[in-house]
Order: structure tokens, then C-alpha cells, then sequence
């Protein structure tokens, strides 16, 4: 099996919670730990490009994702991204890379938060879906795929769904 490459962004996924504020931050990423949680066998190579909330994300942090992408020696990724902008970054990626399989996945509560989160089952649902579909850019979220310019988060339900 290929190497599977991953790479981290922020979002909700990786964010830790201060007691004392009440605020949200991050500090590092969960990724390592959840594969080995999961008794991932896979070969996997994770790199943090970017700890930033998604609705903070510019399009030069886009940039950073495309050229990573589009330079990494996989053919298989899976980027980590905060949920309220993940199918803005998909489109971005879409118009530029065609010859890889790229999933965007990440969670509504984070990981830290513990069996509340969804991160863990997004993550697995990632790392399957990313090693059986063709190539091209999706969303991963709530055990679906979505094809990146067939999907929306609907802030109502905190679920992602087709447009048809």
C-alpha cells in the first residue's frame, strides 16, 4: 500500500479547551495519537502546515495547501480543516489538481473533548474513503462522501449534505 500523506490545518479537529478562559486555542495536533489509538497500520505520514480556525483561513493559506498538495510525492491525502470553510479550500484545490485523491475532513467537536467529538469517527471514515475513490477532491464528514462541489455544512442541522 502507498503512503498515505496528512496534513494538518487547524479547525475545530485539533482544538483544546482553557479551563480558566473558556476559550478554545490550539496547541498541537491529535493526529499521531488517534492513529495509534486506532491501531492504524497504515503507512502514514502526518505534517502540520497551519493551526488556524477555518473562518480566519486566507486565500494564501489556501495557496500553502495547493502547492503542499500538489507537491507531495502521495497520491493519497487527507487534510484536517475547520468545518465552516473545508468546501471553500475543496474548490480552491479542485482548480488546480486533478491527478490525486484528496479528502478534506474534519469535526464539529473537538477531539480533545473526548467521546463527544466526532473527529475520531471523521478521521476513520477519511482514511477509508481516501484509499477507494478516484481521483479528485472530497469532503469526508459524518461517514459520507461528498464530491467537493456537491456538498454544503448546513449550520442548522451541523451536518454536511448534497446540494441535489
Amino acid at each position: 500500500m502507498d503512503q498515505i500523506q496528512v496534513f494538518v490545518t487547524g479547525g475545530t479537529f485539533d482544538k483544546e479547551y482553557n479551563f480558566i478562559t473558556g476559550e478554545l486555542y490550539f496547541k498541537d495536533t491529535h493526529l499521531p495519537s488517534m492513529f495509534d489509538r486506532g491501531r492504524c497500520t497504515l503507512d502514514i505520514d502526518v505534517k502540520t502546515l497551519m493551526m488556524v480556525d477555518s473562518l480566519e483561513m486566507t486565500d494564501a493559506d489556501r495557496e500553502i495547501i495547493t502547492y503542499t498538495c500538489k507537491n507531495a510525492k502521495a497520491d493519497k491525502i487527507i487534510i484536517t480543516h475547520g468545518t465552516d470553510t473545508m468546501v471553500e479550500t475543496a474548490s480552491y484545490l479542485a482548480n488546480t489538481i486533478a491527478d490525486k485523491t484528496i479528502v478534506l475532513t474534519g469535526a464539529m467537536i473537538p477531539y480533545a473533548f473526548g467521546t463527544s467529538s466526532d473527529g475520531f469517527f471523521n478521521l476513520g471514515s477519511a482514511l477509508a474513503f481516501v484509499q477507494v475513490l478516484p481521483k479528485g477532491i472530497y469532503v469526508v464528514m459524518n461517514g459520507q462522501f461528498f464530491d467537493w462541489n456537491n456538498v454544503r455544512k448546513n449550520r442548522t442541522t451541523g451536518y454536511f449534505e448534497s446540494l441535489t
